[in-house]
């Protein structure tokens, strides 16, 4: 037997071991568990009985039980048993393992012998299977479903898909292999035509799940051979129509067929699809394809059920055809150039043109035909160039007015592109912006074009733009202006310069990049009267716009505000100091001092007693008064 434990003298360890064999474990000790099986994160309890007797070596002395959960000392408790038996009981209160060995160990002098053991397993009841599905093999008529089985229980589960309503009468179906998702009922277990209940059912020592019932008639979901595309060719007289004619799979003739036909050229990135096509027609017509052109064609076709289980075939094998080919149509886009040839009386012309699409083209283009007249009934005009690529130079005489240029194919040439050969490149005009686009041209497509823009002349704009101010300080003011229209602007603008000066001519000027659509001028002097305008340029000149007249402020916004604070402060200290004056008498004596009333004076009260009556003749009348003293 192995040991729990290290650390004991070899010795010691070798006594042990002998008075262990010699005496034999079998028998020694027992472990019970409440249950072997638990769901994950429960409670476990275990018990360990030692007989003493059993265990040589151990009958004297005291025996120590130890636990251990793999090889983790966990803590029990002991306790004498009947018969001189000790036992000791654990409780686990939360099981986190999925699998593990409760080991029970004796501990003799210090080492720790294993006695006994239980393996317990923990997980979860089985989860619902999921999107159970079915599908009959017509080969061998047998019915294959599937499903998902969901997250692991992390314990033995027996997984089973059943089925009633069959032959037997009675709940049959068939197990898949270990590990697989799967199986098959053989057609012996089936009745066809008629209803039956499928369902997956999940068991373990935890519990028992089934999936969603399943009610189908087998044949509901019966997968059929794809059909085989027998002919496809164009109709006579109606050369964008096709006829397709098909095989339907071996064993179907019988039921009635639904099925569907998709095809696309292979330059397209989709499939054009067409539904509800019968099965049992064998033929179908389709019309709006393009001439010359490569398609490929599939069919696949499924039971015509109102079932909404029913399966579609895999599609046919892909079949290929080209359409029959039409004379090119529609004009082509051409421009040209040219200059005087080196002998007199000729013109040198470089003639270009885009190829046509594919639905102007109607089939490969082999070539292209420049002539001097169109082509009348009859009658060939005389050809100047007959080439395969999209570019020609030759020769006419001077004063020639048109040329004719037309794609040919295998059946027939287009109708003849009118090329009017003037002085300059026609509808061209000098001083007008154009958008330019080039297209990279593949064998059988045309690439991303990368655009720009061009003058084929430039001059001076028509105008500049207007001036406004929209905010203006004692030594800065700030400007901004609109864009100028496309089509006042006569070429690229360049820049956009500022002019200011005072009424002592001091100029000055600053450029500004096009992207912009304001300016700052700094380093004005306060109260002073300025004139500004813009002028904007091109390459080829430059205009000057209106002039706008500004005055600069004496004062910052800063300073004015801290004049009125300075102000409102000055005040407010007055009034403050005079409310003071009124409420303190003592300053307002010495400031103010209190001046008597003559009026309301003692000498002001007083009267003489009889006031003296003059007599015409001057003497005074009245009796003599006693002054006070």
């Amino acid at each position: 037997m192995a040991g729990c434990g290290a650390g004991t003298p070899f010795l010691l360890q070798l006594s042990l071991l002998l008075l262990l064999h010699l005496g034999g474990t079998l028998g020694c000790a027992s472990v019970t568990v409440g249950s072997p099986i638990v769901p994950l994160g429960s409670a476990v309890t275990a018990s360990c009985t030692v007989q003493r007797e059993l265990c040589r070596g151990l009958e004297q002395g005291k025996v120590r039980i130890r636990w251990m959960l793999d090889n983790k000392l966990v803590a029990g408790s002991q306790r004498q048993g009947p018969g001189g038996t000790e036992v000791s009981n654990l409780t686990l209160p939360r099981f986190n393992h999925t699998q593990a060995r409760l080991w029970c160990c004796v501990e003799w002098n210090g080492t720790k012998q294993r006695v006994g053991m239980a393996e317990i397993r923990a997980g979860y009841p089985p989860a619902k299977p999921l999107n159970l599905s079915c599908v009959l093999n017509l080969s061998d008529y047998g019915l294959t479903c599937q499903w998902e089985q969901g997250t692991d229980s992390h314990l033995p589960t027996s997984v089973v898909l059943k089925c009633t309503g069959s032959r037997a009468q009675e709940v049959t179906g068939c197990t898949p292999r270990e590990g697989h998702s799967h199986c098959t009922v053989p057609r012996r277990l089936l009745q066809l035509y008629r209803q039956m209940e499928i369902w997956v059912s999940a068991t373990n020592a935890l519990g028992t799940a089934e999936s969603e019932h399943l009610c189908i008639d087998p044949m509901d979901v019966a997968k059929l051979d794809p059909p085989t595309l027998q002919s496809i060719q164009s109709i006579p007289f109606q050369t964008d129509c096709i006829t397709l004619a098909w095989d339907l799979a071996w064993g179907t003739e019988h039921m009635e067929l639904q099925c569907e036909l998709r095809y696309r050229a292979p330059e397209d990135s989709a499939w054009a699809l067409v539904t509800g096509i019968s099965g049992r027609a064998g033929t179908a017509q389709r019309c709006g394809f393009l001439f010359g052109t490569q398609y490929h064609f599939q069919m696949r076709c499924r039971r015509n059920s109102a079932s909404a289980l029913a399966h579609w075939s895999e599609w046919s094998p892909c079949r290929s055809y080209t359409t029959h080919e039409k004379a090119p149509t529609g004009k082509l886009d051409a421009w040209w150039g040219a200059e005087p040839a080196g002998t007199g009386g000729w013109l040198e012309v470089q003639l270009r043109w885009k190829a046509p699409q594919q639905q102007e083209a109607n089939g490969r283009v082999l070539g292209y035909r420049v002539t001097l007249s169109p082509r009348r009934r009859g009658r060939d005009p005389p050809t100047v160039c007959n080439t395969t690529h999209t570019q020609c130079n030759f020769s006419v005489p001077v004063g020639t007015r048109r040329v004719y240029l037309s794609a040919y194919n295998a059946a027939g040439e287009s109708a003849p592109t009118e090329v009017v050969l003037l002085e300059r490149k026609d509808g061209i005009e000098p001083f007008q912006r154009y958008n330019i686009s080039l297209y990279p041209l593949y064998e059988s497509t045309v690439g991303v074009p990368v655009h720009t823009t061009a003058y084929s002349q430039q001059k001076a704009p028509s105008h500049a733009p207007k001036l406004h101010l929209k905010r203006i300080s004692k030594s800065e003011a700030e400007l901004c202006w609109e864009s100028l229209p496309v089509d006042m602007q006569n070429g690229f603008i360049t820049s956009y310069t500022i002019f200011w000066a005072n009424r002592i001519a001091d100029l000055a000027s600053a450029t500004v990049n096009t992207s912009l659509s304001s300016f700052v001028i700094r380093g004005l002097k306060p109260s002073t009267l300025y004139k500004v305008h813009i002028m904007a340029s091109t390459a080829a000149g430059s205009t000057n716009g209106t002039s706008l007249t500004l005055v600069t402020k004496v004062l910052d916004d800063t300073e004015i505000q801290f004049l009125f604070l300075t102000l409102g402060l000055v005040f407010v200290v007055l009034m403050v100091l005079l409310i003071c004056f009124q409420k303190n008498e003592r300053m307002k004596e010495q400031l103010w001092p209190s001046v008597p009333d003559p009026a309301n004076s003692s000498l002001g009260k007083w009267v003489p007693a009889a006031v003296p009556q003059v007599s015409p003749g001057g003497s005074s009348q009245s009796p003599p008064s006693t002054w006070p003293l």
